[in-house]
């Protein structure tokens, strides 16, 4: 044989060695390498609102930077939905569970069988009945932000007048809560009377048809409009807007497009539940239960008031820098849970 030959014949293997080389190191898989092992957490939401939606690029961020695989998961506001899901999630031998309930007496079986299996559950954002079964709860405090959001309404009326009252799913533990806050706040003001109180399932067109039906039906004798969260009121705002009317409107969370109805003057104000942080707080709860480690029974996210005073400064994290918070989010949910303030921004 020829020492060209040989040359070529050689050269020709040395790819080959470098494959299997690499494929017998297990490039690519962290545990192979000594690396810690990739965390799996399965997610199961009500269903993908504008609040959703930015806590998912919350979860997202702080996935990255924990070497955490996310199973995501809309129920589209159903509970048989929302049940098949977290039962697919205790079939594939997820490491933990966060579930953001359709509703609050649901999912018995599920939490029963998450348990037999020994994966921890936490709910976060909205409560579930079933408080024996479950781990952790990553929740806001609903009523002092109903209450809130009353407060701002009943000042800017004076303590007197007409309101209507856009609430959230109804046996959702939000709109539970958010009304008891509500109306334990009415009960301070007896020359408030509400007029008429429903559902618009937190979406924007619901409460847009809600808000044109009630406008017909009251007339001039309405002369506020109180939202269990931004989105339903933003609803509100559309509704007056086409009804050429103006009344004063008052939401919760904090997302973007309240944030500028604040800015705009055509909400009084909102809370800031912000989406990001609270549900990046539930993703870090369920990452220390699925590694075995202590976790309490419940952390609190406590929603200060946005004014028009005030609105600017929270608008840089929610919507001007969010990019650079997100990049800090991970780093910021670590030092909330053992700081136990899990609404700290800064």
């Amino acid at each position: 044989m020829s020492l060209h030959l040989l040359r070529r014949i050689s050269l020709a293997a040395i790819p080959l060695t470098l494959v299997a080389a690499t494929a017998a190191c297990g490039a690519g898989d962290p545990s192979a390498q000594g690396g810690p092992q990739q965390l799996r957490i399965g997610v199961t939401v009500y269903d993908m609102s504008s609040f959703i939606t930015q806590g998912q690029e919350g979860m997202n961020a702080f996935a990255k930077a924990n070497n955490i695989q996310l199973l995501w998961n809309s129920a589209g506001g159903d509970v048989s939905t929302q049940a098949n899901q977290v039962d697919q999630l205790i079939n594939q031998k997820v490491d933990a569970i966060i579930i953001v309930p359709v509703q609050a007496d649901s999912l018995g079986p599920q939490m029963t069988a998450a348990k037999n299996a020994k994966i921890p559950v936490i709910a976060v954002n909205t409560a579930l009945s079933d408080t024996g079964a479950l781990t952790s709860s990553v929740l806001p405090d609903d009523v002092a932000a109903g209450a809130q959001e009353m407060e701002a309404m009943a000042k800017k009326l004076n303590g007197k007048g007409n309101i209507v009252v856009l609430q959230g799913p109804l046996g959702s533990s939000p709109e539970l809560n958010r009304t008891k806050g509500i109306m334990q706040t009415l009960a301070k003001y007896p020359d408030i009377k509400i007029l008429a109180k429903d559902t618009s399932n937190w979406k924007r067109d619901e409460a847009v048809n809600k808000t044109k039906n009630w406008l017909s039906s009251f007339g001039d004798q309405l002369n506020g409009i109180v939202s269990e969260n931004d989105d339903m009121g933003l609803g509100a705002v559309q509704a007056l807007a086409e009804a050429k009317k103006s009344l004063p409107v008052v939401g919760i969370d904090g997302i973007q497009d309240g944030l500028d109805a604040v800015k705009s003057g055509t909400f009084i104000g909102s809370s800031l539940q912000h989406g990001r942080v609270e549900l990046a707080a539930g993703l870090a709860v369920a990452q220390k239960a699925a590694k075995g480690e202590a976790v309490e029974k419940t952390y609190t996210y406590t929603m200060p008031a946005i004014t028009p005073e005030n609105v600017d400064g929270y608008y840089k994290n929610v919507v001007s820098e969010k990019d650079a918070f997100l990049q800090r989010l991970p780093e910021l949910i670590a030092r909330n849970l053992v700081s136990g303030d899990i609404a700290n921004e800064k």
